[in-house]
């Protein structure tokens, strides 16, 4: 049975019994704590947990999962796996631990012609918690199940919480015993390997509250939770590989073709060698979860979810690398998982174009990487080899992964080639500091230094903030709270200076989210006045103002009129409209695959990042611009409107990757379907607001992904004006008319560059003459040739070609030396060149150099016949020649 199937056969069986089927989240997790979708559950923790209500009483998902905690034991075994998918269904208040066993087992063993996945109900075992009689009762009762085979076992293993007080409960786990060649026989308690009794079912019982929650199996319970839910996961790919017939998850139908694509391409067989086979498992598991990772909108970086997705690349680049292909391989593989993968993910293959395009980008920004960083390991490696300490310290390996983007296990890997060891506790240690100065910046920025707990008390005793930035710009408020910096409690008083936060029971202030920036604007009271400089939402539904405060002093339950500055209001809204404009001009102009993966918006100004390979042209940026200035002089409506995100979806909505979404999503509309997005942000009525559009710039941000920049308004209005001025001011300095600029312009520096090579003649024909004199008053040091010198206003490369004319110029036969100083701009270069026999005799440009350098205040190196350096020093210069002279002397023992 195709792993499309019993996902299929999974969602129908519970929509017939009454379960609401709800798409599958984004891989990028909601929870700011997680980089990625970890656990089926994850979707509904706000309602399992109780702070939100579930908006159905029953639901079932096959839920998108990433976990890369054990990155570096794929493939080593076959269990481990990045991507899985998680079959699961949910039960708020409804049905619970009966109706769960009875879902369960219908569908396990429900005939193949009955839509069930036809499981021999006679290899089917469980597990219950120790005291849980109600459920092996209701094992017993509705599967017939004998004793023997509803075992028993501790909190270790069928308890569940969520590592924090508040639900909890026993669990039951269903396996399937695959039969003696797999292990002993007695059940999950004997067979603790799991290697033949298989778990591919976990029903949860969230039945308790619990508190003083220390570890997995400390905690106390309380007492029962008033509404007891379900949750249950079942791994798709283990029943994929039981239904199908084969050992394990990388040979079930979505990831097999690729691992036999990629024996192909190495001319291996898979099953033939460990090491080979464990390459290959690496291979087939990373491309899977690299095309699903950017599907969701996840593009290579050096941080976050953006570096887990390079890893996962990398690694499978080198892994191919490591099995002898050196051509580029993810063109051969990832239409091979998107073919695999498409049966149950039809977007992959309508959006392969732009998936396909960041992939790629990443493998060759990487095989670059291998030729530019390996020289650079080599280079470690060598010399921690010459310092008899075969160990790569944890700054080299940093160094490698911050600057060339080598993931620790490449390094670990080729390190262990090369015989040498990776101090790896010190580069993590490094990457721990690294992550957390940014999480505490992102914390910082949205809830301050303020304790989160103290908004948690705030939501708890007053609910949400009657947010109503959509509607107005004014409005009267009452203070719920004020929060100093640095307190988890609510601060006495604020004073005329001081900047705190405050939380009020309504307000018309936009957050900051989306994109776009929070507004600005003046809280006024009797006796006082409060600048608003910064607005967030620190916890879901609350929404926190910091201010400084002018006048008077503000303290909780304040009534006061929150007013947001309207001329800021205006310009954000023409931002962000405008970058709606732009993302739809782009799509228009480049193609649909030009899809936005990021943006920021302020008054006057923003920015779009999207997907797309190399700079655009000048005529592309032209017609972006033209684009989007004819829709805004075309006043497109701009309308809001309320709706499902199923219905949203099917509406042809675009949900940018990255953004969470809740069951009820704003789809804002400029001229209908020509821009229709997923979007919490404010907007102007109508697109001629937007006003003058320019786009300002357009870069690189990262393999795979463009940015543009643009000025809307009068932002735009005063961008044009100072063009304008600037080519005014141009034409009036080089007397020519405005429309002749370009040529007057292209001739000067036609000029500049003929100037420029007649210059370079002269000095190439100086060089000359300087190098005949120079070596000409060669002198003797210990039977060496000694030439020094220091002409003026040499570079450092154009010393050093003197200093390689000179030393040719000097006897074949004898030793010579050339040490040459030269000041420019206050700074000084240094050159000391060697011809073989002084090499020969033991002499060395390294050490002349460093003898010179120090006169100058300097330093430089080199190989034995040729080394450079420079100075700061150029009174030193006389000394510096000196040294060098003495140096030589020194080393022939005169």
């Amino acid at each position: 049975m195709q792993t499309a199937e019993i996902r299929r056969r999974f969602l129908e069986h519970f929509a017939q019994r009454g379960h609401t089927v709800v798409p599958s989240a984004s891989l990028v997790s909601p929870d700011p704590s997680l980089l990625f979708t970890v656990a089926g559950m994850v979707p509904f923790i706000p309602y399992l947990t109780g702070r939100e209500p579930a908006p159905f009483a029953r639901a079932t998902s096959v839920q998108k999962c990433v976990r890369t905690l054990d990155i570096e034991e794929v493939g080593k075994t076959t269990r481990h796996g990045t991507f899985f998918q998680m079959n699961g269904n949910f039960s708020f208040g409804d049905y619970f631990k009966e109706g769960a066993v009875q879902h369960a087992w219908q569908l396990i063993t429900g005939r193949l012609e009955d839509g069930g996945l036809g499981f021999d109900p006679d290899r089917i075992w469980v597990t219950v918690y120790l005291d849980d009689d109600e459920a092996a009762d209701a094992w017993r009762r509705i599967a017939g199940l004998p004793e023997e085979r509803i075992q028993r076992l501790g909190k270790k293993d069928n308890y569940w919480h969520t590592g924090a007080p508040g639900p909890g409960g026993p669990c039951s786990e269903i396996y399937f015993d695959r039969g003696p060649e797999f292990g002993p026989d007695g059940g999950p308690l004997v067979d603790t390997a799991g290697d033949r009794f298989l778990e591919i079912w976990n029903l949860v019982f969230m039945q308790y509250e619990l508190t003083d929650v220390r570890s997995k199996e400390e905690f106390t319970v309380v007492g029962e939770l008033p509404k007891k839910n379900i949750d249950t996961g079942m791994g798709l790919e283990r029943v994929a590989f039981l239904l199908q017939g084969v050992d394990n998850m990388y040979e079930i139908d979505e990831v097999a073709p690729v691992l036999r694509r990629a024996a192909d391409l190495a001319g291996v067989t898979y099953g033939k060698d460990t090491d080979s086979d464990v390459r290959l498992r690496v291979v087939a598991d990373h491309v899977r979860s690299g095309l699903m990772l950017i599907g969701d909108g996840v593009t290579p970086g050096n941080e976050g979810r953006g570096y887990i997705l390079r890893r996962l690349l990398r690694r499978a680049v080198r892994s191919m690398k490591l099995l002898g292909v050196d051509e580029a391989t993810l063109p051969e593989l990832l239409p091979v998982s998107r073919d695999a993968m498409s049966a149950s993910y039809p977007e992959l293959a309508t959006d392969f174009a732009r998936i396909s395009a960041v992939a790629y980008a990443e493998e060759e920004a990487f095989r670059r990487t291998l030729a530019s960083g390996t020289a650079l390991f080599d280079t470690a490696v060598s010399q921690a080899k010459q310092a008899g300490t075969p160990k790569l310290s944890g700054e080299q390996a940093f160094s490698l992964h911050d600057t060339y983007g080598f993931p620790i296990d490449v390094t670990l890997e080729m390190a262990a080639e090369q015989g040498v060891t990776v101090d790896e506790a010190g580069f993590r240690a490094l990457m721990t500091e690294q992550r957390d100065r940014a999480r505490a910046d992102a914390r910082a920025k949205r809830t301050g230094s303020v304790d989160v707990l103290a908004y948690r008390r705030l939501l708890a005793e007053h609910g949400p903030t009657d947010w109503r930035a959509y509607e107005t710009v004014r409005t009267d408020s009452r203070v719920l709270g004020v929060v100093a910096e640095g307190d988890d409690e609510e601060a006495r008083p604020a004073g005329p200076g001081e900047i705190t936060r405050v939380v009020l029971d309504r307000t018309p202030f936009y957050a900051e989210s989306g994109g776009q920036v929070a507004d600005a604007g003046i809280l006024t009271w009797d006796g006082g006045r409060a600048e608003v400089i910064d607005v967030q939402r620190p916890v879901k539904g609350l929404v926190a103002h910091q201010v400084r405060i002018l006048e008077g002093e503000l303290y909780r339950g304040t009534e006061l009129t929150a007013e947001v500055d309207r001329e800021w209001r205006l310009s954000a809204c023409q931002a962000h409209s405008g970058t709606h404009v732009v993302h739809a001009a782009l799509r228009q102009v480049l193609g649909p695959q030009a899809l936005q993966s990021g943006s920021y918006n302020r008054p006057g100004y923003l920015r779009l990042d999207f997907a797309w390979q190399g700079a655009l042209t000048q005529q592309q940026r032209s017609d972006i611009e033209d684009v989007a200035n004819a829709a805004v002089r075309a006043d497109h409506p701009v309308t809001a409107s309320w709706m499902t995100l199923p219905e949203a979806q099917a509406f042809g909505a675009l949900a940018l990757f990255g953004e969470t979404y809740g069951e009820q999503v704003r789809v804002v509309e400029i001229g209908g379907p020509w821009s229709r997005e997923l979007c919490g942000g404010t907007h102007v009525r109508g697109s001629a607001q937007i006003g003058t559009l320019a786009l300002t710039g357009e870069s690189s941000v990262g393999s795979g992904a463009r940015r543009v920049e643009a000025v809307v308004g009068l932002e735009g209005f005063r961008y044009l004006a100072r063009e304008r001025d600037l080519v005014r001011q141009l034409a009036e300095i080089l007397k020519s008319p405005q429309d002749g600029l370009v040529d007057r312009v292209s001739g000067m520096v036609a000029r500049l560059r003929d100037l420029d090579r007649e210059l370079a003649d002269l000095r190439a024909q100086q060089s000359v003459a300087a190098a005949g004199e120079l070596a000409a008053s060669a002198g003797d040091v210990g039977g060496v040739a000694v030439v020094t010198g220091s002409p003026a206003g040499l570079s450092g490369g154009d010393l050093r070609t003197l200093a390689l004319d000179v030393r040719g110029r000097l006897a074949a036969d004898r030793p010579a030396v050339v040490l040459l100083a030269s000041e420019s701009g206050g700074k000084v270069a240094l050159v000391a060149a060697l011809n073989p026999v002084a090499v020969a005799q033991g002499l060395s440009a390294n050490d002349v150099l460093k003898a010179a350098s120090a006169p100058v205040g300097g330093r430089g190196g080199g190989k034995s016949d040729v080394a450079q350096g420079g100075g700061t020093d150029p009174a030193g210069i006389p000394a510096a020649l000196q040294a060098g002279i003495q140096a030589v002397a020194t080393a022939t023992g005169r």
